[in-house]
């Protein structure tokens, strides 16, 4: 079962991956967890990447197909994985349809996880982190038992630039630029399935596992 998950950024895909992943026994393949591990490793193809994002220039298209295809054929990928945060564009997904049909095999699903813009604003923006220890809270679904306050460390919350309003409406437009077209790609070929994002996670996943168990 090979699975790409869809949707914008805050809308919960990366929690339902690795719920997915945990349910049915495949890895949680996540395009920035491969980067670093190569990095890390000092492979040749982590030397490669990290020679572009050294410059602050994206990795070609071609060499993160390389990466991911290198991950995905290692043993604990042979019944299955779920992609996340790859592909972000048509041209991506072009050359990974390309790569993955040289090897005779396909993706069987692309799941979207779908949630309106204005509540990906609402459930980012309330976001709160301890500049200490790191723990996150939620203002509105898991609030610290006293405002702007960590429980664990009694440290200051604050908003990190990345779930700032202004942010997370420009990370939306680049992702209804770039990545929402996927959408409608997935659809010509018969294999996306979309899911209402809005409802509790737990909900979602109940909904995701009715499609996977079809």
């Amino acid at each position: 079962m090979k699975i790409i998950m869809l949707g914008a950024p805050g809308a919960g895909k990366g929690t339902q991956a690795k719920k997915i992943a945990a349910e049915y026994g495949i890895p949680h393949v996540s395009t920035g967890d491969i980067f670093r591990a190569n990095i890390k490793e000092n492979t040749e193809l982590g030397k490669e990447a990290k020679s572009y994002m050294d410059k602050g220039q994206l990795v070609p298209d071609e060499l993160t197909v390389k990466i991911l295809l290198d991950r995905v054929a290692k043993d604990d990928c042979k019944k299955g994985y779920v992609l996340d945060g790859y592909p972000r564009t048509i041209p991506q997904a072009e050359v990974l349809d390309k790569a993955v049909k040289e090897l005779n095999e396909k993706i069987d699903y692309a799941i979207n996880v779908d949630v309106p813009d204005e509540n990906i604003i609402n459930r980012m923006s309330g976001r709160r982190a301890c500049v200490k220890c790191g723990a996150t809270y939620h203002i509105t679904f898991m609030p610290p038992k006293k405002e702007n306050v960590c429980d664990n460390c009694q440290s200051q919350l604050i908003i990190r630039d990345d779930d700032k309003p202004e942010t997370v409406k420009n990370r939306l437009k680049v992702y209804h630029d770039q990545t929402q077209p996927l959408i409608e790609y997935y659809k010509g070929q018969g294999i996306l399935k979309e899911v209402d994002g809005t409802k509790d996670i737990d909900v979602v996943f109940e909904d995701i596992k009715s499609i996977l168990n079809a």
